[in-house]
């Protein structure tokens, strides 16, 4: 009997081992690859509808949605052949929802570009007719790149935003608005003066009561950002609200804008320098109170010599933050935010790196440079070569801070990691993955001859650890964190490389 009872209570620890390890593990499920998913592929991920996973591919003239089960086998391709030839389409969006899918996408033809939605079923079939949503003629020489399109945070605003640049001094902004049955629920037409001739806009978002936050800077070159304001425009109001920055003897990098929701503020950040073209000394903070108009936090927080020491990887104390830029915000339902920023440069023969020679141009662009709630949304459009040059790209340490609402700092901490490829970036970087009690960060880091995936806790006292192994890791397969997309609190979808083919992998903690 006593030998019996030995055997149950080992079976029961075993069971409760294997409990455990299926409750809070990890598993990894591949795509097999298709014929037509080569590295000249052109992709984004759309998303989870119904219990599908939709991924919009692009393969020269052709685009088409692939769908595939749980298990990643894919069930149907659906043919897009209303979509005009990609040297005709100007750009697509998708904003995916539990049983349904709006694409909007532009084109032009004959001098006139058009703005259209299809919505699409869970299987990537059109559901009704094409909706015509706006058109506009343009001149023989003109950019057509004329509409940006953002989606709320809970995805029941679409803004779709014109602006007419014609007039230098005084752009014109058409901001239509849309539900998420892409019923039209206001229109405004608005002006914004741009008084020095190297005056920009920045991205356009728009938050779950449909008003519209963007930003206006001034940049000379690739200079730093010496004058820079908020604008935003609240539902049913006609006249832009404008917030000018307080950075008087100081100069921004690049300005990183993300709407909280939960608490009615916009958070706008940048890294900052206390010198023009000098080295990065710290960050810039706005926190702006939307329901009352004012700026609840607005401060510079500079990087203490502790971080620097830990921060730099090759580089000197000093120089610890030069080569790093920001890569994700992430808002906290107290009104704290998460700011996540990695150490990115290039190598080569002919050049010294400089990031001044990167801003507006940067091969850092297209990356998930800030975190949009539901995800994020970035197409990737194949491994072109940026340069005729032998280029090696480098993606190091990663630095992950904790503010206060109050901009005050909590917590650092930094992941120490060396990355590198010749003439290609797209196994490099990281992606963060949010499932509410912790951030996974997830990179691919060398191990002996493959770059196997790695995974971060980050807990939200800053207590980190390095989760083992995930299971099913393939060693055929290259994953390219950076271009993967969360689709639910417990899903990630993440591309590979596999034998010269794109596949995707499925990413699921338990």
């Amino acid at each position: 009997m006593k030998k019996l009872a030995k055997i149950f209570a080992l079976g029961g620890v075993l069971a409760i081992s294997l409990f455990h390890e299926q409750s809070f593990g990890q598993r990894i499920i591949y795509s097999d690859p298709e014929k037509d998913d080569n590295r000249r592929l052109n992709f984004e991920i759309i998303g989870r509808v119904g219990s599908n996973f939709l991924v919009f591919k692009n393969n020269r003239s052709r685009s088409w949605i692939t769908v595939m089960d749980e298990e990643m086998m894919v069930t149907g391709k659906e043919e897009l052949g209303y979509l005009p030839n990609a040297d005709k389409t100007i750009n697509v969006d998708f904003f995916a929802y539990p049983e349904h899918v709006w694409m909007i996408y532009q084109f032009e033809r004959r001098n006139v570009v058009y703005c259209v939605a299809a919505k699409l079923d869970r299987l990537g079939k059109r559901m009704g007719d094409l909706i015509e949503l706006d058109t506009t003629h343009v001149g023989f020489a003109s950019d057509n790149r004329l509409y940006a399109v953002a989606g709320s945070e809970d995805r029941r605003k679409i803004a779709v935003i014109k602006i007419n640049t014609r007039e230098r001094g005084l752009y014109r902004m058409s901001a239509m608005i849309f539900n998420e049955k892409m019923d039209l629920i206001r229109k405004n037409q608005l002006f914004i003066s741009m008084e020095d001739r190297n005056e920009q806009l920045g991205d356009i978002e728009v938050d779950n009561e449909g008003s519209l936050v963007l930003t206006r800077f001034q940049r000379t070159f690739n200079d730093n950002i010496a004058k820079a304001s908020l604008l935003f425009l609240k539902a049913g109001v006609d006249t832009l609200v404008e917030h000018p920055l307080s950075i008087e003897g100081n100069w921004l990098d690049n300005l990183q804008l993300k709407i909280d929701n939960f608490n009615k503020r916009y958070i706008l950040t940048s890294l900052y320098s206390r010198e023009r073209r000098g080295g990065i000394d710290g960050y810039y903070f706005l926190i702006y109170d939307k329901a009352r108009s004012v700026a609840a936090v607005e401060r510079l927080h500079t990087f203490t010599d502790e971080v620097r020491q830990e921060a730099k990887g090759n580089a000197t104390t000093k120089t610890a933050f030069n080569d790093y830029f920001i890569r994700h915000l992430i808002t906290r339902r107290d009104g704290g935010v998460l700011v996540g920023s990695e150490s990115y440069y290039t190598t080569s023969r002919a050049n010294t790196w400089n990031r001044w020679d990167y801003l507006y141009g940067s091969p850092m662009w297209g990356m998930n440079n800030f975190y949009v709630s539901p995800y994020s949304n970035r197409m990737w459009w194949g491994s072109m070569p940026r340069n005729q040059q032998a280029v090696r790209y480098h993606a190091d340490n990663v630095l992950i801070q904790s503010f206060s609402s109050s901009g005050e700092l909590e917590w650092s901490y930094v992941i120490n990691k060396t990355q590198f490829d010749d003439e290609t970036d797209d196994l490099l970087s990281f992606q963060l993955m949010n499932t509410g009690g912790e951030l996974h960060v997830l990179y691919n880091q060398q191990e002996r001859r493959d770059k196997l995936l790695n995974d971060i806790s980050v807990r939200s006292n800053g207590q980190a650890s390095r989760n083992p192994a995930l299971k099913n890791l393939d060693n055929g397969h290259q994953f390219m964190p950076s271009r993967g997309k969360q689709v639910s609190s417990r899903i990630m979808i993440i591309p590979t490389v596999y034998r010269g083919y794109i596949c995707f992998a499925k990413v699921e903690y338990n």
